[in-house]
Parts: structure tokens; C-alpha cells; sequence
């Protein structure tokens, strides 16, 4: 696979299966990632690797934390979020490190954080590891921060599941460009 094939071809796996990606397989993801824009070179990423029997206690901070806002939730919902982190037998928690800085502010960060994660799940894909990266209200809750042993300055910005792909590539369709690249020539935009 080329790597324009890559880019066009990449699609987000959300059926994960064992085995985790190898050592090696890691290394290339995070070589990857490490590689991602960054503005003053103030190296915005953290990544924390979850698996084994390290997924149930993140389930348990997961269900902790969705207690927060609903304390009524039933054993059957809680459940659901002490299973997220068993959907795959790897994940990585996307952690953005904010820093003051007078020239890069928290968003420039932030999206340095996401072209790392974006050029991680491409890393996975070119070596055949199903990966997704999902987000939710649970990743912004302080006290999951907080179990996670974040510093304060820290953001949870998603968790990538990992694993082999399970069931059949899911077809994305193709986008028309036209609808979302214009020309400005100078002047006032038309629609």
C-alpha cells in the first residue's frame, strides 16, 4: 500500500479483537505520531497504553465518573461503561500536556494533538491494526483525569481502541471535494 492509497483508504475499525498490536507495531504508531506538526516544538502529547486487566479498572473510573452527572444510573448502564475499554484489547489514551506559551495557544496544542492521533491510526492501518478513536463526555470529566493520575494541566482528548479487525471493511463513501474546497480570489466571498 502506497501511502496516497493509505490516506484515501483508511477507515476507522470499530469491532477489535486480540491479538493487541505487537511491540514493534507500537514503536512504528508512536514514531508516527511523534511526527505530527508542532509550533514551537513544545511537544503537546502524552499517550498512556491500557490493556490487560488494566481495561476493568478504567471501566470502573469510566462508570465512576458517568455517576457524576446521573447517580441514578442502573446496573445495566453501568455496566455498559465498565465494558467500553473491554471492546478491544489495547487502548491508548490521547493526552494533551498544555503548556503556557506566548506564541502557541491550547488550541494550536490541541490540534497537534490530533494530527499525532490522526497520523497514530494511520501508522496502525498501514500495518493492518484495526483502530477507531472515540471521544465522548467521559474524557472531559476531571475526576477520570484525576483517577488517571493526570496533571492539572493535562487533557484527556480520546481513547484509541487497538486490535485486529473484526467482520468486513466498511465501505466509506466517496466525498465530493467540490463540496468543501472553494477559490477565494481577494474579494468578498459569494455563496
Amino acid at each position: 500500500m502506497n501511502a496516497i492509497e493509505l490516506l484515501l483508504e483508511k477507515v476507522s475499525t470499530p469491532m477489535l479483537d486480540e491479538p493487541a498490536p505487537s511491540d514493534q507495531q507500537l514503536d512504528v504508531m508512536f514514531r508516527a505520531a511523534l511526527r505530527a506538526p508542532d509550533h514551537g516544538r513544545i511537544r503537546p502529547w502524552r499517550f498512556l497504553k491500557v490493556s490487560g486487566e488494566a481495561r476493568e479498572a478504567l471501566g470502573e473510573l469510566m462508570a465512576q465518573a458517568a455517576l457524576e452527572d446521573q447517580p441514578d444510573l442502573s446496573e445495566d448502564a453501568l455496566a455498559r461503561f465498565r465494558g467500553m475499554p473491554l471492546r478491544a484489547p489495547m487502548l491508548v489514551l490521547a493526552i494533551c500536556p498544555v503548556k503556557k506559551h506566548p506564541k502557541v495557544p491550547e488550541v494550536e496544542q490541541k490540534m497537534s494533538l490530533a494530527a499525532a492521533v490522526q497520523s497514530l491510526l494511520l501508522a496502525a492501518h498501514a500495518q493492518g491494526v484495526g483502530a477507531i478513536w472515540r471521544t465522548g463526555d467521559l474524557c472531559y470529566k476531571p475526576s477520570l483525569a484525576k483517577g488517571l493520575g493526570l496533571a492539572d494541566n493535562e487533557q484527556l482528548m480520546g481513547f484509541i481502541y487497538l486490535g485486529k479487525p473484526v467482520g468486513v471493511k466498511k465501505k466509506v463513501p466517496v466525498l465530493d471535494v467540490g463540496q468543501f474546497v472553494s477559490v477565494w480570489t481577494g474579494g468578498l466571498q459569494v455563496s
